[in-house]
Order: C-alpha cells, then structure tokens, then sequence
C-alpha cells in the first residue's frame, strides 16, 4: 500500500476487493490539483494488485466528495489551460471506468458535483438511506457546468430528458429521490450494509462495463438524434429560455453539451463538455455568481463579528397571527423541533393556518409518519393568550399597524419572563418604534421573513438601538436552528429588502405610467435575471397591501407621493377592485387562460398617468428596472443600514430574486463600471428628479475609480 496525496489502495486479500479510498487532507475531498495525482496512483496501485476482482472507490471523510475546488475554479481566466486540465481529469476517469474490474462508488456521505461525477465513472453506486445525504450536478447555480463528464454520462444514465432536467436546473436530491430517480443504484441501511452490498456486486458482476461501453448501447428513452430526440431538445431549449431569457449562461451551455456530446462518441462528447466548461468557469458571470453564492454566502452563515452564544436559551415560540406567514413561521420552528404556540383572534384563521401546516407537514416524504405526526404534535393552536405563558421567543406577525402591533406587544410581554425575547415580523415599521410600546427593549428585535416561509431561505435581523448583543445572538442562533440564512441590518423604515424591493415594483408601475408597454417591462426585468417580473410579483404582494405602505411611507417621511403617476397608477388600481392575483384581477387578468396582461390598463393609464414623455426602448427600460435597486443597495450601505456588501448581495438575490446571475447588486455596479453607473443616474436624476440621486458613496468610489470588490 502506498499513500499519494491522501489516496490509498488496499486490497482484501480474502475476496480479492480493492478498496481506493479518498481521505485528502482537511475535512473534505476535493477536486484540485492535486486530486488528479494521487487518485491515479491508488488506482495503479490498486490494478496492480495479484488477484483483483474489483474496486470498491471509499470516502475516509464524512462525505464521499464536495466536488471541485471553488478557489481554483474562481481564479480560472485561461480557457486552453483548463481545457487541458479537464482532460486530465477524463482521462483518469475513463481509465477507472474501462480499467476491465468492476468498480461500485460507496456513497456513504454526500456527493454533489464533481464528486457525484466520480461515482458516474463507477459501474455502480451504493448510497445510504440517509436524508441528510444528498447528490447531484448543482454547477449552474454557481455559473458553470459539469467538467467530470458529468454531462455525458447522466445523459447516457437517465435520457436525454432526464439529465437535462437534473443538469440545467441544478438538482439536488435526497438519497431516497435520487434512487427513483436512477442516480444511485441501491439504497441499504448503514455502513456496514453499504460494504457487504459493494461487495456482493462486484462477485455477481465480474465483467462489468459501462453501458455506453458496451457494443450495440441504447439511449434511455428516445435516441438524440432522432425526430423525438430533435424534437425533446428543441422544446427543452425552448422552456429554458422561458424560464431564463437568456440571461443565464452555464444553463444554455449545459444543454449545448449534452446535445453535441450526444452526437459522437464518449471520448468526444468529453472533449466537447470540456470545451463549454471551460468557457462558462473563465467567464464574468461565472465569478460573479461564485463570490456570492460561495464565498459572500459562506461569510453569512459564518457571522463573523456578530455575537454568539453557546446556549440560545429558546424552547418555546410563540407565533401571533396564523396566516401564510405566521403559520409558515410556526411549521418551521415545529419542524426543527421547538414547541411552538400559534395565536389568532379568528377561528377561521387558526383553522386555516391549521391547514397550511398539515399540507407542508405532508410534503416531508422523506419522514415516517411518526415524526411527521411529532411535528404536529409540537403545535399549539389557540385563540388565548394563556398559552404564550413561557415561551422564550414570540414571533409578531400580525397586521402591518402600529397602533395594533404596540397594543400587542403591551398585552402579551405581560406573559413573558424578564429573558424572553420579542421579535416582530414587520416588514417596514422601524423597530425602534415598536420598542416604544415594550417594558424591555433590550430584549427587542426584528426578524423579517419572507413568504413563502417554506421556500424562502433568507431572514433579515433588524437591530433596534436598544436591542442588546445578547438578544441578537439568541435569534441569529435560532434563524440557523430553523434553517434560514441570516443577515443582519441596522433600523430604518423599510430597513434593507423592502426598501430594495419597492423599488423595483414601483418602478414599475412607474414605467407603465409613462405610457411603456407593461409587457416590455415584464420582458426587460426577465432578460436582465430578474426571478420574478415585477408586475407579476406586485400582483403576488397585492396592491393594497403596497397601498398601505405608500401611505405609512407618507406619515413617516412627510411626503406627498402622489406626485408620482405610478402611485396615482396603484391607487386608481385599488380604487377598482383591482387589488392583484388573490382578488382574481390586478396588472395581470387572471380569469383569462393563460393569463395575460389587463387590456383595461391602457385606459386607467391615460386617465392617471403621465405620458409626456416619449417612452423609451427596451435597454432604457432595462436600465431604469436594475438602476433602482443597485441605488437602492448603495444609498442602504451609505447610511449604514447595510453592514456589508455581503450582505447586501445575499439580502438582495436570496430575500428578493434581484438578479443572480449578476452575482447581486454592487457585482452589478462593478460590471457596469461606477462612474458609468453615476453619470447615467445624473442624467436620469436632472429628467426625472432627486429619486435617481446618487450617494456619496457612489461619487467618492467614481471620483477614485474604486470597485466594490476584487477583480479576479
């Protein structure tokens, strides 16, 4: 036995099963440059063993394989040089999986990316029946594609069909999903079951090949290049870019190398990945999409220089109010195994928050019935206050009114003990405010969620002035305990997202004012990356609702916006009935199928509107949609409400859908350039007026040709 790199061969002298195992230094296996070295030598070393039958490929970590090294992957800008390190990488790959022994890939821990590819290139896969294993070929969410081969031979594995679903979308499964899905072929109990099952494998298929080794192959399902198979990329083309607009790079790249690799041989479908994997890593997007979804996010969920504490000293939650959010608040606390109060002073809403959480409890397949049941069983429902005795967090989610959340907050602060916290889910009112109305506003904070609570991985900290460290460490350390990605952010109305995502819509609506086509809107946010068009998404969050927040915005600032034609736009709106998707009509006209664009809006705009001005073409429209809110990001870190650009970036994409193939806001400022950014914010602000001023901050880095981050 020899040790390269930390790869070792050892072989069971008794069965004649070598086994590789994977343990490089640090915590995890990673593809680097000196992955490629040591897994050939434990391979040679492992080939060259008398009496061989087959190769079991073992992880000594946790994991079987995190996949490539992001930090090499990141400063990547040669595309003939990593092409030529791809290669190798196939090549030592192919040279396993055509070496004439069988090899079964042990997954007894996680394997996504290229550490997925490598249990590709075995014959055969054993995985755990773990939920907390997971495997897939995630690299579009980092701007990239699979380089392991990943793309040839999930296609040849699953279909055409299948690998680009799992390819282009950036899949993750769990291990049960991953069975039925045919990423792995067998699921066992344990360790030692995963061994014994490796092992039978290997003695019942002494010839094993790849079955796109095998003479006479057939694609699963349809062949590529038949009319079916034309046809099937032709229409998956077609959906992606529907749901993309282009706008996104590594998943057009993906299905271009699924299609031409399908057309030749392995080898050169190899050659052909290696090529659009290279040219996706060394690009712009690609080091964007990495520094935040990577580097900035890791930063997050590292909270360095927040507080902490060893014990966050919450068993109990109380949730007030039992709608869509409270009750998603109370089903994910339940779920990470908090005993959890939930509070309405409506029967009907108890009952249908009730409901909520059984339906999102049922969607836990992966739990047995029991702990589905434990879950429920965690859940107070109630229409007294008697129950919130004790509990160690109460979570306000009830109408966005001050005077109604400070008569809450008075009534329910009597049931809690001096080291309660209380937190308010508001999603604008300044929480140095609501403290107003607390006997203990060291102990209060807010926690901004977002709907759907299920779905939606982000929750913004609002840190009042008087909020103590303590608190703040409690609730970051809760926000982790149920899952979420905290960023914290300093008070002020709107605080960070809101401020942010108002004003994306109401730009908007602003647009559509002045007289542009609200379908190039909708088209002009899809095609910069926007998850969400905006009038969409303003039908989603009810015009009513944005109402009231113009209207609070008003009292609060002491400005009359009804200056604006996009208020007076709203305001008209909701005058109509016209109050978004829930009341079945608002921009969109939701009786129509599909649904599609109010024809009525055209009138209710030249009644209310301004159309002097000449509307602009699709790239102005564009422009004015992102210029918003990377202003809106630049005036936040300006004024302190922002405590990072990290920050800034995962609030923006993760909290609401800004964009991520720009890699977030101030990404985008530095591609655009920032004396760019403030000469055309001049000439929009001399048009239009002081709402497209431009901080200091954004004068001084234009004055000093600053960035806000590294160029790599």
């Amino acid at each position: 036995m020899t040790a390269t790199n930390g790869f070792t061969a050892t072989l069971d002298a008794d069965t004649g099963v070598a086994t590789l195992l994977m343990q490089m230094p640090g915590r995890v296996n990673k593809i680097n440059a000196d992955f490629g070295a040591g897994f050939m030598a434990a391979l040679q070393d492992a080939l060259a063993f008398e009496g061989l039958k087959g190769i079991i490929v073992a992880s000594g970590h946790k994991d079987f394989c995190a996949g490539a090294d992001i930090d090499f992957i990141y400063t990547q800008r040669d595309p003939v040089a990593l092409e030529a390190m791809v290669g190798e990488l196939h090549a030592g790959l192919r040279a396993l999986e055509t070496c004439g022994k069988p090899v079964v890939a042990l997954l007894t821990g996680t394997a996504l990316g290229g550490g997925y590819e490598i249990a590709q290139a075995c014959h055969y896969r054993v995985a755990i029946d773990d939920p907390k294993i997971q495997f897939g070929l995630p690299e579009v969410t980092l701007g990239v594609i699979p380089g392991g081969g990943g793309t040839q031979r999930m296609a040849r594995q699953l279909g055409i069909q299948g690998a680009l679903e799992h390819i282009a979308q950036g899949k993750v499964v769990r291990a049960n999903k991953a069975r039925r899905a045919g990423l792995v072929d067998e699921l066992v109990a344990d360790v030692d079951a995963a061994w014994a099952a490796a092992h039978a494998w290997i003695k019942a298929n002494p010839r094993a090949k790849q079955p796109w080794d095998k003479k006479g192959f057939e694609w699963p399902g349809v062949h590529p290049d038949s009319p079916d198979g034309r046809n099937l990329f032709a229409g998956g083309a077609a959906m992606l870019f529907k749901k993309t607009m282009g706008a996104y790079r590594a998943p057009e790249a993906a299905v271009k190398a699924v299609y031409e690799g399908s057309l030749v041989g392995f080898d050169a479908a190899l050659a052909v990945e290696a090529r659009y994997f290279a040219n996706t890593v060394v690009h712009d997007q690609a080091k964007d999409m990495i520094r935040t979804f990577w580097y900035h996010r890791n930063t997050v969920l590292a909270g360095k220089d927040l507080p902490k504490v060893d014990d966050l000293g919450i068993k109990k939650v109380g949730v007030l109010g039992a709608g869509m959010m409270g009750a998603g608040i109370a089903f994910l606390s339940a779920k990470r195994g908090f005993e959890v109060v939930l509070r309405d002073i409506k029967q009907e809403s108890l009952d249908a928050g009730s409901a909520h959480i059984s339906e999102q409890v049922s969607k836990l397949r992966h739990l047995s019935k029991e702990e589905q049941a434990a879950i429920l069983g965690r859940i107070t429902a109630t229409l007294d206050l008697a129950p919130l005795a004790g509990c160690d967090l109460i979570i306000e989610a009830v109408f966005e009114n001050l005077d109604l959340k400070h008569r809450v907050i008075k009534e329910v602060e009597a049931l809690l003990g001096e080291d309660a916290i209380f937190a308010s889910n508001t999603s604008a009112l300044p929480i140095d405010d609501l403290a107003k109305a607390s006997t203990n506003a060291a102990n209060f904070v807010g926690m901004h969620f977002f709907s759907p609570v299920e779905k939606m991985p982000l929750l913004e900290v609002i840190k009042g002035g008087a909020t103590s460290d303590d608190t703040l460490a409690r609730v970051l350390a809760f926000g982790k305990a149920i899952n979420q990605t905290n960023i914290v952010v300093n008070d002020g109305y709107g605080f960070y997202t809101t401020r942010f995502f108002t004003a994306y819509i109401l730009e908007a609506v602003q647009l559509v004012a002045e007289g542009h086509s609200p379908l190039l809107v909708e088209r002009a946010a899809r095609a910069a990356g926007m998850v969400v068009a905006p009038l969409k998404v303003f039908d989603e969050v009810t015009l009513s609702l944005a109402a009231h927040g113009i209207a609070m915005r008003e009292r609060y600032e002491g400005v009359d916006l009804n200056t604006y034609a996009g208020v007076r736009l709203i305001r008209k709106m909701v005058a109509l009935g016209r109050t978004g998707k829930a009341a079945g009509a608002g921009f969109y006209d939701y009786a129509s199928k599909p649904r599609r664009l109010w024809t009525g809006l055209a009138d209710v705009v030249a009644e209310v509107g301004d159309t002097t001005e000449s509307p602009g073409d699709f790239d102005t429209i564009q422009d004015r949609l992102m210029l918003v809110q990377v202003l809106e990001a630049a005036r936040c870190l300006d004024e302190g409400i922002l405590r990072s650009t990290a920050e800034g970036e995962i609030g923006a994409i993760m909290g609401v859908g800004f964009a991520p193939n720009t890699g977030g806001p101030f990404a985008w400022i530095d591609r655009r350039g920032v004396r760019a950014v403030v000469n055309t914010l001049d000439a929009l602000a001399k048009r239009f007026g002081d709402r497209y001023a431009a901080p200091t901050l954004l004068r001084t880095m234009a004055e000093t040709n600053s960035t806000f981050f590294e160029r790599v």
